[in-house]
């Protein structure tokens, strides 16, 4: 069943440290590395050219056009749909960390068993259909014995889970409840239907099991099918969508697959589970199913993460192969490699596995495979040569395949192939292929343009009106206004809390005391009673305020500890080496001179590197969903020359400018509140002046605030003119 404990802060420590971002992003991404990092194609959107980068030393990857990334455990809760806890505990089992826990609220229980339950209810129905098939006489004499039929032996039958559930009404459902399951989990998970009378059947009685499982192992659905011979019977039945199962994105045997499609760097697309079983049987293993779906776009991105090449079996039935032949355009839509494989009359490639070697398999894909537009021209024309619309219409058709490949070079030389093959002008071709694609971006363009305006629409407040012109300006929004300022500010916060920034002294002695980014903006909105008014960014601040107040300290203290045991443990083998190695005693000093001051500066990297980091890492791996996705978002936003900032000349290193950028977020932020109060004031002055009588004693007291907040505005324009940093005293 579900954890009942949330995990202690220790041990989600260990989990975060021990969590490699290229080593977790590889078990779904393929990564390549480029320079410093490493990139790959976005899992998380349509990513045609790698846009994903992956950062070993920050421990963070983001996604440059969809935005999507983070920590391990961000990438993990995204890619695998999973609550905080659930993806820390997936992580340790990865690292082999032992976890421990602490009691969770009642309201934090209640969300994490709805996921966790569903699952559960799955893995062991999973383990019932095996138990039955092994056994059970019934599973052996009817589920045994069809798999055995269809020579499926027991090394397959293991390596799949396949199982078989009984031809009782309602045998899964009494032993699960008995079991401890409830009844809301049976059903939602798609393993049992209610009736009126409140009631349950097993879904799935008397059918051979096929469990579905996702890339990290865990069963999410099933497809059953029946050995009866009822016409009145479906022949197969799936698990439908739960909050756990998303058929669009899921893949049929992807689990078992996705290290040799790797190694092969290839991967073989076919319709059924037993055509991927017979596969993997007969020693091709890089073999996946849609399972019997069309082809959709998840499914691809799926494939998309670990090859570029995919190559599609077709039997010989040509009325299915056309209607299957859109799913091949969405794949050279993505920018993958297609090839297309045909088999003998007859076979499918269940049969040919199972009438067939490895060898003879793998070299009949290799001899055999064609290119995709090629397999197209020949499939499409077949019986239309002397029909010229019908022809006309091919033509078009195979025209629009190639328009959709995003390499131009790969589509040109499609286009002169045509042009040979088809006896048609390459310009003619070429002339349809640009209408196609610029037809497409116009649309794509509408769709976007009418996303954009709907997304305006609706974050609108309710009350929120065009504006009018009058002569004192409305008060905007004071959230959306300050918005883009107080975002600046928290950026430098996450990216640079715990740098130093400056040293002042206080009033009452001459000691003087380091600040940090973090210790400067909070002392400074303290003194000035402001704070952060957009829900998001107060949340995340708020939690960068508590995680200090709470870890820094140990967490300094440790990390100094270890700076001092290195230390030590690097002048020590320097010296070593030197005083073997030298000629003299001069040479010595100078040596060790040189190892002390490089040693040093290696550590100053690292403090510099840990201070820096050291906000960005712990709020993006926040249990806090704002937290992590505002944390994660700042940290990776590449720095700009923004509106707030147009009043530099130039930035050069960010991390250089610090004493300047962060005084004059700060400052900007104060400017545009103040803007928001005289504006305000304006407004209160226009009413009480348009009141009857008119209310002057009011008018007098707005007319006094209203010069106060002007000289506030000049001094500030002051600040911001001479960037200047004004060191407050505590």
């Amino acid at each position: 069943m579900a954890a009942t404990g949330r995990i202690d802060n220790v041990t989600v420590q260990k989990i975060l440290d021990a969590a490699d971002i290229v080593d977790v992003v590889s078990d779904y991404v393929r990564l390549k590395k480029r320079g410093s990092g490493y990139i790959g194609l976005c899992p998380f959107h349509s990513d045609r050219n790698p846009s994903f980068s992956v950062n070993k030393a920050k421990g963070f990857c983001k996604c440059f056009s969809c935005g999507k990334g983070g920590t391990p455990v961000g990438f993990i809760m995204e890619i695998e749909q999973m609550t905080y806890p659930e993806a820390l505990r997936l992580l340790a089992k990865k690292y082999g960390i032992e976890i421990e826990e602490r009691e969770l609220t009642a309201s934090e229980q209640e969300a994490e068993n709805n996921r966790q339950s569903l699952l559960a209810v799955n893995e062991y129905a999973l383990q019932r259909f095996e138990h039955n098939i092994s056994a059970t006489e019934e599973g052996r004499n009817v589920g045994y014995a069809y798999f055995r039929e269809r020579g499926i032996d027991d090394r397959m039958i293991k390596k799949f889970r396949l199982g078989y559930s009984l031809e009782q009404r309602d045998a899964l459902c009494r032993e699960a409840v008995n079991a401890g399951f409830k009844q809301q989990y049976l059903i939602e998970s798609g393993l049992a239907i209610s009736n009126e009378h409140g009631g349950m059947r097993d879904r799935f009685r008397g059918r051979v099991m096929y469990p579905i499982f996702t890339i990290s192992g865990k069963v999410v659905g099933f497809g059953g099918r029946t050995l009866r011979k009822d016409k009145d019977v479906a022949k197969y039945v799936n698990s439908p969508e739960s909050v756990i199962y998303r058929k669009s994105y899921e893949l049929y045997g992807l689990y078992q697959a996705k290290p040799a499609i790797v190694k092969n760097d290839k991967c073989i697309l076919v319709e059924g589970y037993m055509d991927v079983i017979s596969m993997h049987q007969a020693g091709v293993e890089n073999v996946v199913a849609s399972s019997g779906t069309a082809l959709t776009e998840g499914q691809i991105r799926l494939i998309h993460r670990f090859t570029d090449n995919v190559t599609v079996i077709y039997d010989s039935d040509a009325a299915g192969i056309k209607a299957s032949l859109r799913g091949i355009d969405m794949l050279l839509a993505e920018g993958m490699k297609i090839k297309v494989l045909l088999l003998p009359d007859g076979d499918d490639p269940d049969s040919f596995a199972q009438s067939h070697s490895s060898t003879e398999v793998e070299q009949y894909i290799r001899e055999n495979e064609t290119d995709f537009i090629a397999f197209k021209t020949r499939i499409l024309l077949s019986g239309v040569e002397n029909d010229p619309i019908k022809r006309s219409q091919v033509i078009t058709d195979i025209v629009r395949s190639i328009s959709v490949i995003p390499d131009q070079i790969m589509r040109t030389v499609y286009v002169a192939e045509c042009s040979r093959s088809l006896g048609i002008d390459e310009k003619v071709l070429a002339l349809q292929v640009t209408k196609f694609i610029a037809d497409r971006a116009e649309k794509e363009y509408d769709e976007a343009k009418r996303r954009r305006n709907m997304e305006a629409v609706e974050s609108l407040p309710a009350d929120n009106q065009p504006p009018t012109v009058q002569a004192a300006p409305a008060p905007r929004p004071q959230t959306n206004f300050l918005s883009p300022y107080e975002r600046e500010l928290l950026r430098y916060i996450v990216r640079y809390g715990m740098l130093y920034l400056g040293t002042m002294t206080n009033d009452d002695s001459t000691e003087e005391i380091e600040f940090n980014v973090l210790e400067y903006v909070r002392n400074a909105m303290a003194d000035d009673g402001i704070g952060f008014t957009t829900d998001e960014l107060r949340v995340t601040y708020e939690a960068a305020c508590e995680y200090v107040s709470l870890h820094w300290g140990p967490d300094k203290t440790r990390f100094e500890e270890r700076q001092a045991a290195d230390r030590q443990e690097k002048l020590a083998a320097g010296v070593e080496k030197i005083r073997a190695e030298a000629m003299d005693l001069a040479e010595i000093r100078r040596l060790e001179t040189e190892l002390n001051s490089r040693v040093e500066a290696e550590l100053e990297q690292d403090r510099s590197n840990f201070e820096g980091m050291y906000l960005a890492r712990a709020l993006a791996s926040s249990a806090d969903d704002t937290v992590r996705r505002v944390a994660s978002d700042l940290a990776n936003e590449k720095h700009r020359l923004s509106k707030i900032h147009t009043k530099f000349s130039s930035v050069e290193t960010e991390r250089d400018k610090l004493k300047d950028l962060v005084p004059m977020a700060y400052f900007n932020l104060q400017e545009a509140i103040v803007e928001l109060r005289l504006a305000d004031i304006r407004n209160q002055i226009k009413e009480a002046c348009t009141q009857q009588p008119p209310d002057n004693d009011k008018v007098l007291e707005l007319m006094g605030r209203l010069a106060e907040y002007n000289e506030m505005k000049k001094e500030l324009a002051h600040y911001l003119g001479e960037r200047i940093v004004i060191p407050r005293k505590h």
